[in-house]
């Protein structure tokens, strides 16, 4: 349906594409995945024509229809909302331009009676007397309201543009959906039913994503950017990344028989396959399993950080007591009445439909902000250390990423360049790297600053407030696996589905009218249906 033939793009000396040669097919989910840099964004651009490669060509199949998730969040502004979503049927909102402008023209003609029979006769074919009814369940099915639906897009907040954004995307069936981090900014409810909606899509689509748990929900292939090419492996983003571990680790085993290294290959396969849920997406995926062959699995030449965090001292019981604590900003009430106490190993999802409103919590416990009214108190053991979702007061300074992290050593043995490398090449910064200054980071590069300066810390209780932002995969995944490991407290705010399962054993939930507070898993409390009930009372 879509291909790609002999694609190169150079910049400067970088080569980020050369000789790409690949397909995708209907009925399949590809998604895209590489290092920061690789040139995953770029692709996607290509792919819509928004972006031209030095050489090489697209081709999509005659009669068929592309739809790419728009990223500027206000190209829409002065257009309704209900509008802005039929206009993701380009063909079809033409259609209707064209007829509502003769329709409002004063001389009426008969060759405008002509051309408008025309037209109602391609708009019928394309059920465009059924467009508005169709957007706006898409836009009830995202949580839009009815009464927005009529509103222009200025008028709503960011979260509501991502969704309505979304529904323009996916109006229209169209053959090829093409979407750059899909799940930004939307909340757990809205990815479960967007991974829904993708599973028993029976077109092609084309993601970018570093939500591990929608790669995996949703993909039936995973095409992997590495050394300039494109190579397309059957199944989910799991089974790629375990099976290029496991080919990396038999790569380095030189003594073991190759008879040996097949039939693991083999028992692995088999396990996946068996594992297969039963959506329209997975099922499909299984029997691409089925018929994989032992040599299609190959070794990544992704660089994983080490990522380990440790305590200079244990806790003792008191950890941390939190009394009726309240905040509101200048339009609304964030939290109000927030009591807990934090036991000596807990892991806490900390959660909230409104994210300012758990950042705010982060800030309060960390003295940054003032509490409306309320107390906490740290226990005398513990020690924190924070990762905020804006850390960009600590890279203000024009010095070395060394001199950077030089500021938080304890000792004369940890202000040592060499013990200072050590650090840094555990995140990646190795060579020259550590000396390039700090001001000129990227987002990823700023975060993986910070996870070094948390280490070095060496604190107790660990705090969050979405670390995966700006990290690449591989960068997510390692930390996902310290966190699980480390064994003092943390809390945690994650748009990651997979990171708050997988960590938490705790979840805290955040409203204007009170706090929820369970002792259970976070895809437990997010399903459970009087939880759910309770919630919606909350937030009214």
């Amino acid at each position: 349906m879509l291909s790609v033939s002999n694609l190169s793009v150079q910049f400067g000396k970088r080569v980020l594409f050369d000789e790409v040669n690949t397909s995708f097919v209907k009925g399949n989910c590809y998604g895209i995945i590489g290092a920061n840099g690789a040139g995953k964004s770029t692709f996607l651009k290509i792919l819509s024509k928004t972006f031209e490669p030095n050489s090489g060509n697209v081709h999509l199949e005659t009669g068929k229809r592309m739809s790419v998730l728009e990223q500027d969040h206000f190209a829409f502004d002065q257009k309704q909302v209900l509008e802005t979503v039929i206009m993701g049927n380009k063909d079809l909102f033409s259609i209707k331009k064209e007829m509502d402008d003769i329709y409002a023209n004063p001389d009426f003609s008969e060759k405008d009676s002509d051309r408008v029979g025309v037209l109602q006769l391609k708009y019928e074919e394309m059920d465009g007397w059924n467009a508005e009814s169709l957007a706006a369940t898409l836009l009830s099915n995202l949580e839009i309201k009815e009464e927005h639906h009529y509103k222009n897009m200025s008028e709503l907040d960011g979260v509501q543009k991502v969704k309505v954004l979304l529904a323009q995307a996916l109006f229209g069936n169209p053959d090829v959906l093409v979407m750059d981090e899909p799940t930004n900014d939307l909340d757990f409810e809205t990815i479960k039913w967007l991974e829904n909606f993708i599973s028993n899509y029976d077109n092609t689509v084309i993601v970018v994503s570093h939500d591990r748990h929608f790669l995996d929900s949703v993909c039936t292939h995973i095409s992997d950017i590495d050394f300039g090419k494109i190579n397309n492996y059957s199944g989910n983003y799991t089974f790629w990344y375990e099976s290029s571990q496991l080919a990396l680790r038999q790569k380095t085993q030189q003594n073991r028989k190759s008879e040996e290294k097949k039939k693991e290959l083999e028992d692995f396969i088999a396990r996946f396959s068996a594992n297969a849920s039963k959506s329209k997406q997975a099922t499909s995926r299984k029997k691409m399993l089925d018929n994989l062959k032992i040599e299609d699995i190959k070794p990544s030449s992704r660089r994983y950080p080490a990522v380990i965090f440790t305590s200079e001292r244990e806790a003792g019981d008191q950890i941390l007591s939190v009394e009726n604590l309240s905040f509101s900003d200048s339009t609304s009430t964030l939290f109000d009445k927030i009591n807990f106490n934090l036991n000596k190993g807990d892991k806490v999802v900390l959660y909230s439909k409104d994210t300012r409103a758990t950042t705010a919590l982060y800030q309060i416990l960390n003295s940054k902000l003032k509490a409306n009214t309320g107390r906490f108190d740290w226990g005398i053991t513990t020690s924190q250390a924070y990762l905020p979702l804006d850390n960009s007061s600590y890279f203000d300074e024009k010095i070395s990423l060394v001199d950077w992290l030089r500021q938080y050593s304890k000792n004369d043995e940890e202000r040592e360049e060499v013990f200072i490398r050590g650090f840094l090449g555990k995140m990646i910064f190795s060579g020259e790297e550590a000396l390039k200054n700090c001001d000129v980071l990227s987002g990823g590069e700023k975060v993986r600053c910070m996870l070094s300066r948390m280490m070095m810390l060496r604190s107790n209780v660990l705090m969050f407030d979405e670390p995966t932002s700006h990290l690449d995969l591989e960068s997510i995944t390692t930390l996902n696996n310290s966190i699980k490991k480390f064994k003092g407290n943390v809390i945690l705010s994650t748009h990651d589905f997979e990171f708050a399962k997988s960590v938490g054993n705790r979840v805290i939930e955040l409203t204007p009218n009170g706090v929820i507070d369970r002792l259970t898993t976070f895809d437990s409390y997010i399903s459970d249906p009087k939880i759910k009930e309770l919630r919606a009372k909350l937030y009214n």
